[in-house]
């Protein structure tokens, strides 16, 4: 497995980045057991880098993970906007994880300049933990190409976690093309770069290959965080990221997993993925968007309807 430096923070990553959310209880909802296993294979594969956050509630899935492996990467997240809020999940991270630090401490989902100025209080109080030893570095993570450009205004700023892949599905301002221009302006100021949703939360899984291929070939990336729930996974994305071959019985295992359709709880029920599923397969009930799986045909023509990218596919 490829290691880059990240940005100038001087913190080694590998190049594929562990992305947690999958295996937690918002998604999969893995044992301890099967998380373990799961991230027993990545740190087998070469993986040290692996990011979480707050919200996804699965810190105690990594810790009795890494606990045989004391020189991971960790980045987390949080939405907290004041200093209060900040050291309040950071305290959080470093009991649930058993560290002393964490590496990346990331605003989660920040939009603009403005809404990374309106979060300045928490952004002070990074900066003083990171004085301090329990952060080594600071960023955001973000959806939108504006995102990138307004954490590209603040030198305090070391990391930015951006969405992109091949279609641009999920970026909410913009293209993969301006997505990737903002990018390069961010690597070119020493910024850390590493990339979510390569496969598109899975609405991508139909285009794996040109997905995997065009993400690969940014090289602007230090690393790509991909969410993965089982071992076969695992195996299959490190051979690709390493350029190995795959073998016809690790390709059958992977395309054949059962995967099914997720809807996110933060879907405001506009209806539009209702509109779009000439399968019927979707309904609003009780304001929300709720699928009936044995209608799915997981075409995924819903996704490029929402707005708010709520719906992968797991």
């Amino acid at each position: 497995m490829k290691i880059n430096k990240l940005g100038n923070t001087g913190i080694m990553v590998s190049r594929m980045c562990f992305g947690s959310l999958t295996i937690g209880p918002l998604q999969k909802n893995k044992t301890l057991s099967e998380s373990r296993e799961i991230i027993a294979a990545a740190l087998d594969g070469g993986v040290n880098f692996f990011d979480t956050a707050d919200l996804y509630n699965n810190y105690d899935h990594l810790r009795a993970a890494i606990q045989v492996k004391k020189d991971v990467v960790i980045a987390t997240k949080s939405y907290d906007y004041t200093a209060t809020g900040v050291r309040k999940s950071l305290s959080r991270a470093l009991s649930e994880l058993g560290r002393d630090y964490v590496d990346l401490y990331l605003l989660h989902e920040q939009e603009s300049q403005k809404t990374v100025a309106g979060h300045w209080e928490a952004i002070e109080a990074l900066m003083v933990e990171k004085q301090a030893g329990k952060v080594r570095a600071i960023g955001i993570s973000t959806h939108r190409v504006e995102g990138v450009y307004g954490a590209n205004l603040f030198p305090e700023l070391d990391v930015i976690h951006p969405l992109i892949n091949l279609t641009g599905i999920g970026i909410e301002d913009g293209t993969a093309e301006e997505m990737t221009a903002a990018i390069h302006q961010a690597k070119k100021l020493g910024k850390g770069i590493y990339a979510m949703k390569p496969l598109g939360g899975g609405n991508l899984l139909s285009r794996k290959q040109a997905s995997f291929e065009y993400v690969l070939n940014l090289a602007d990336l230090d690393a790509i965080a991909i969410g993965v729930q089982s071992v076969n996974e695992v195996l299959y994305n490190v051979k690709k990221f390493n350029g190995e071959t795959i073998s016809v019985d690790l390709e059958a295992a992977v395309s054949h997993a059962s995967k099914s359709l997720h809807i996110s709880n933060w879907c405001t029920g506009c209806g539009e993925c209702v509109k779009r599923c000439k399968q019927r397969a979707l309904a609003l009930v009780g304001g929300k968007a709720q699928v009936d799986q044995k209608k799915c045909v997981l075409c995924c023509y819903c996704s490029s309807a929402c707005k708010d990218f709520c719906i992968k596919v797991i």
